[in-house]
């Protein structure tokens, strides 16, 4: 009986190993399965690519995305191109923007944001519209390349690698099968479905809508004019009306959509290159207001009093008292003045000098004594050399700016990017900020006050 009892023992411990065995092969399976699922993640940052397989979260939690050289994450935007539904023979164009680089960036991503939803596998090369030298408030003179003021390597390849459906021509001449001469159709997305009395400042509210009510408008006007439906063989192409920059809720496709997709849209090699030496002078200058102390910190401000600011917008005075007092209480000795207005930059900065022992310099004034930099910043245009105040003000340590410029927005918002990358959650207006940003202005009435622009700018 003894024997028995310990054969049996033995055969029960043979098959709990077994069974043991069997559950530690079943969960290996399952979580190699589950890891060859992953997506692949894929960082460009040229001139190297960084591929890395794993949690979204792991690979990218130490992502600085508030700079203006920051690596473009593509897995967000290949996620909304692969749900996406696609109709071969649609193109859209993206070139009817205007004003400064805050509203034209936005305009451009907004117009490629429809153009994924509406499933065009056609997009020509973005236009940037220019100004008038003369006369700021006139905005829609003649149309400049992409390369104006954006990387086009950059672009051609972040968009090509997260939405390989997306052709990219380099104007309407260039579509495949394009009858000549070839119309563009103008559309307003917001059109395809009732406001309801909303204030037509506001958000899109039927954007989930916006391609299936598209491709049915798409269907019926062929239909009507009997004309081919889009095809390779037939395309036809769509131009957005003037106008719907801030037309689309940014964080309607999730915080690592809103937070990645801005990233397409890289300041061109050169300015980004000038953009950043003129930081690194602008360091430079800090130290010797601290007395060539290891303390290099600036505060950038965004002084936005030119001729083609709104009347009802902060003036000089409500700008320039906010910003000296919030400076002098943070105990900054130097501050980065962005404007286009040389007179009121001198008289900001005489008050911040005499009234707060605060030393304020402009781009022009940090480059006088590098010769090279300056020639370089002289042959821009002025729209141009925002970009350059654009990247500095990033760089800076903190930053004082004015609601609503959409400048002063953007980066704000792109700043605040640097709190939790890709997972940032979004700016809360008003208040005291972020800890990284602060903007004067009235945040009372979401429509007066502009504040739907909060909601629909891509950082």
């Amino acid at each position: 009986m003894g024997c028995f009892v310990a054969r049996s023992h033995d055969a029960i411990g043979i098959l709990a190993r077994h069974r043991t065995l069997l559950v530690v092969v079943c969960l290996t399976s399952l979580v190699t399965l589950w890891l060859c699922r992953l997506p692949k993640i894929k960082i460009y940052s040229p001139p190297f690519e960084i591929d890395v397989t794993g949690a979204p979260a792991a690979a990218e939690k130490h992502l600085d995305l508030s700079r203006a050289d920051a690596p473009f994450i593509s897995w967000p935007l290949a996620r909304v191109c692969n749900e996406a539904r696609w109709s071969p023979g649609i193109v859209f164009v993206c070139d009817n923007n205007s004003g400064g680089v805050g509203n034209i960036r936005n305009y451009i991503l907004t117009c490629l944001r429809y153009a994924i939803e509406a499933g065009a596998t056609g997009l020509v090369m973005p236009q940037i519209r220019t100004r008038a030298p003369d006369n700021l408030s006139s905005i829609m003179q003649a149309h400049q390349p992409f390369a104006y003021f954006f990387d086009e390597d950059h672009f051609r390849q972040s968009l090509g690698a997260a939405c390989p459906q997306i052709s990219i021509y380099q104007s309407t001449d260039h579509i495949p099968n394009a009858v000549n001469p070839f119309k563009v159709e103008r559309i307003t997305p917001r059109d395809f479905g009732p406001r309801g009395g909303c204030d037509n400042r506001g958000l899109n509210q039927h954007s989930d809508g916006f391609g299936r009510k598209f491709r049915a408008h798409v269907e019926e006007h062929a239909a009507e004019f009997n004309i081919p439906t889009p095809s390779p063989a037939h395309p036809r192409a769509y131009r957005l009306t003037w106008g719907v920059q801030f037309d689309w809720q940014t964080y309607r496709d999730g915080p690592e959509f809103a937070t990645s997709y801005g990233g397409l849209l890289r300041f061109r090699a050169d300015i980004l290159k000038l953009g950043m030496q003129t930081a690194a002078y602008m360091r430079e200058f800090a130290a010797r207001q601290a007395g060539h102390t290891e303390s290099q910190t600036f505060v950038g401000m965004h002084l936005r009093t030119e001729s083609d600011a709104l009347s009802n917008w902060p003036r000089f005075e409500n700008q320039t008292r906010a910003y000296l007092e919030r400076a002098s209480s943070m105990d900054f000795k130097a501050a980065y003045l962005a404007t286009g207005n040389s007179t009121e930059a001198a008289k900001l900065a005489s008050a911040a000098s005499s009234q707060h022992g605060l030393a304020v310099v402009t781009k022009d004034e940090l480059l006088k004594d590098h010769p090279r930099e300056l020639k370089a910043l002289k042959a821009l245009t002025w729209d141009q050399q925002a970009l350059i105040d654009f990247v500095v003000l990033l760089e800076g340590d903190y930053f004082l700016g004015v609601n609503p410029s959409s400048f002063s927005m953007n980066v704000a918002l792109k700043r605040h990017l640097k709190m939790d990358g890709l997972h940032t959650r979004p700016w809360k207006t008003g208040g005291d900020g972020d800890g990284r940003s602060w903007l004067v202005g009235s945040y009372e009435h979401y429509w007066k006050d502009w504040l739907f622009m909060y909601d629909s700018m891509w950082p």
